[in-house]
């Protein structure tokens, strides 16, 4: 029988990698599924729930790995837990891969590697896609803790006393966390702008009926890559886009920015002179906190304020809701993992030429063989 391990994360991580659901669809696939004592907790799953549900509770985190196949995690697990699996095991999490100096010693395990990061953006993996079901949650959490931070009301209120008049939120980068950041904003009564410099995210803003923000000249009708993700822009481009932002930006309460490329550290989007612009009691909320910041004032983890402008730079934002944040990736995991068994027969039965298996593979054998960590040959 397969084994399948879940161990708990560290002190910084609440969510868990299995669900009450998935452990119970994972018995259904022939598996054991092993979870350490506790590692549910943050996420309010019990062991007695896991329990219930079918999974084995071991009380220690070497008892949980020992000899298992398989190995489950939100972040990427240390070199000593990957070594207690059995040889060439298969290890699925959110290994943050370009990390050199973290995924070389991992890899050097001889386990399997999977980073979900890589899902590719094809209509079968939807229901596997990590990024957008964290994202998702994120884009909402980011709104809330802005209206939180604001200390002001959000929807225009009629009263006998006078108007209190609806707040303005501006969203930057509009991809999975930009249009839930754009609904919820909507849903809390602002008035909502937002910007992408991809040219296709114009029709979905305005249909959540916000308004579209962009310098939209040609460069710009050509700024996306054919997985969908943005293109680097040219000075040129940028600066424009920046005189357009700044003057936007001004009048601005609440300002959002969700803008990430893979593998790379966040662009730039918001200079300490806009935020000065801004006007006193103004919040911005940035997603990009983890990879430096889309603004220059942005310190990760903390809340700082600049010329009364408070900056909010949450550190893994999905997982202060994790209770859905683990829900939503667990199922993304099972999903996955779906690809590797054997209905029928209830077995391991991994094809290495599926297309989802190929693009999520970091490292296998010993070695690393996902194309975008290839080493590049000296020009």
């Amino acid at each position: 029988m397969v084994t399948i391990a879940v161990t708990a994360e560290g002190p910084d991580e609440p969510r868990v990698a299995v669900s009450p659901e998935t452990v119970k669809k994972l018995a259904a696939l022939g598996a054991k599924v092993r979870v350490q004592s506790g590692a549910g907790l943050r996420s309010r799953f019990s062991d007695e729930v896991l329990k219930a549900q079918g999974a084995e509770i071991a009380g220690t985190a070497a008892e949980t790995l020992a000899g298992a196949d398989i190995l489950l995690k939100v972040r990427r697990p240390s070199v000593d837990e990957v070594k207690q699996l059995k040889p060439g095991a298969i290890v699925a999490a959110i290994l943050d891969p370009y990390d050199k100096a973290g995924i070389e010693p991992l890899a050097g395990t001889g386990a399997s590697l999977f980073s979900m990061e890589f899902m590719p953006r094809i209509s079968r993996a939807q229901s596997m896609d990590v990024l957008s079901s964290q994202a998702n949650l994120a884009g909402y959490k980011a709104v809330v803790d802005a209206a939180s931070q604001f200390g002001q009301a959000l929807p225009m209120m009629m009263t006998a006393a006078g108007t209190v008049p609806a707040a303005k939120a501006f969203i930057m980068g509009v991809g999975v966390a930009g249009l839930q950041a754009i609904a919820t904003a909507r849903r809390l009564g602002a008035v909502v702008s937002a910007t992408d410099v991809r040219p296709a995210t114009k029709e979905q803003v305005q249909s959540l009926g916000a308004k579209f923000i962009a310098v939209e000249d040609d460069e710009f009708k050509q700024a996306q890559t054919a997985a969908g993700y943005a293109k680097p822009m040219s000075p040129e481009y940028q600066a424009k886009q920046a005189e357009l932002v700044a003057s936007h930006i001004k009048t601005q309460d609440i300002v959002i920015t969700t803008a990430l490329i893979p593998g790379r550290p966040a662009p730039r989007l918001i200079t300490r002179a806009m935020v000065e612009s801004m006007k006193p009691g103004s919040v911005i909320v940035d997603l990009a906190a983890e990879r430096g910041g889309n603004c220059e004032a942005t310190v990760p983890g903390q809340t700082v304020e600049v010329s009364g402008v408070k900056i909010v730079g949450p550190i893994n934002l999905a997982g202060t809701v994790p209770v859905n944040a683990s829900n939503l990736y667990a199922k993304n995991l099972y999903t996955f993992l779906e690809l590797f068994f054997d209905k029928k027969e209830k077995v391991l039965k991994v094809n290495w030429d599926d297309e989802i298996l190929k693009g999520t593979l970091v490292a296998k054998d010993g070695k690393i063989v996902h194309p975008s960590l290839a080493p590049q040959p000296a020009a």
